[in-house]
């Protein structure tokens, strides 16, 4: 260890979420290694980092010495057998998880930490398919990761005393601050925030107020930074439905997905990914 942050730091999956993530350590002076499951992902990953760098050295945040050539893109995890940690950021798929995770523990060292960076899938139960669940939690990111002040650390049942307190040095270290929840069903941040969201749309289906009243109600009413409709766009409504969904079969009935929300996934309007959601957008 180094500072407050591991020396190498291994991310699985270079989307929005593992690359903020990477982009992350490399900030705080971690090495980072990053695989993908394919050339044309990693050369993606790669320049979705790299432009975020250099968007963080345009802004003065960093100095440029450190950076581009402390990052390893790969395609193999065996790259994974030098790093301390290794975050999980593959889709939000159970089975596929399950899968990733496994893999990963087979080609780091004994002495490594594992991460996932779900938003709510059970941190228990995803322990339970691994080897060492002791030294495994949750490292939940907030999307966009470089300018997120959360982390949500989530302990599983097995997560053991020196991880615990490794998470929350982590986050520190990171420059950002850690909230620490046991495993439950959609966290802390999730469950709320999925809630508002299902609510707000529920007010769109039931013609109650516009879009922009209903986000500029809670943005200027409750010092919300962005309105639950337009994250709920930033998001990905398809996401979000899929995590209304699991949470409805976790909680019950009040996380049932509206029809609206539905009809809109089906519809293929995403929000900012494709456009159009509650929002339009240039793309």
């Amino acid at each position: 260890m180094h500072g407050m942050v591991p020396v190498a730091v291994g991310v699985l999956g270079g989307g929005r979420m593992g690359a903020g993530i990477a982009h992350a350590f490399l900030l705080a002076g971690s090495e980072v290694v990053l695989v993908e499951r394919d050339r044309q992902s990693a050369e993606a990953a790669r320049a979705r980092i790299e432009r975020a760098l250099a968007e963080s050295l345009e802004r003065g945040i960093v100095n440029g010495s450190l950076m581009v050539e402390n990052l390893t893109v790969s395609l193999d995890h065996a790259d994974f057998a030098r790093c301390e940690l290794v975050v999980e950021a593959v889709p939000e798929v159970w089975d596929l998880k399950v899968s990733a995770l496994q893999e990963v523990e087979r080609h780091v060292a004994e002495t490594a930490w594992l991460a996932t960076n779900t938003s709510s899938l059970s941190v228990d139960g995803l322990a339970e398919h691994l080897g060492r669940p002791e030294r495994f939690c949750g490292l939940h990111f907030f999307n966009p990761v470089p300018s997120s002040k959360l982390v949500e650390v989530v302990n599983s049942k097995h997560t053991g005393e020196e991880l615990r307190r490794l998470a929350v040095q982590w986050v520190g270290g990171l420059g950002k601050t850690a909230v620490v929840v046991n495993d439950s069903p959609g966290f802390a941040s999730s469950r709320l925030g999925v809630v508002i969201a299902l609510e707000a749309i529920r007010m769109v289906e039931e013609g109650v107020a516009a879009a922009a009243d209903i986000d500029n109600a809670m943005v200027l009413g409750y010092k919300f930074p962005v309105g639950p409709l337009a994250l709920t766009d930033i998001v990905g409504l398809d996401v979000r439905l899929g995590i209304a969904e699991y949470l409805e079969s976790e909680l019950g009935p009040r996380f049932t997905p509206p029809q609206l929300m539905r009809d809109m996934v089906v519809r293929g309007e995403l929000g900012r990914k494709t456009g159009q959601g509650f929002f339009s957008y240039d793309r």
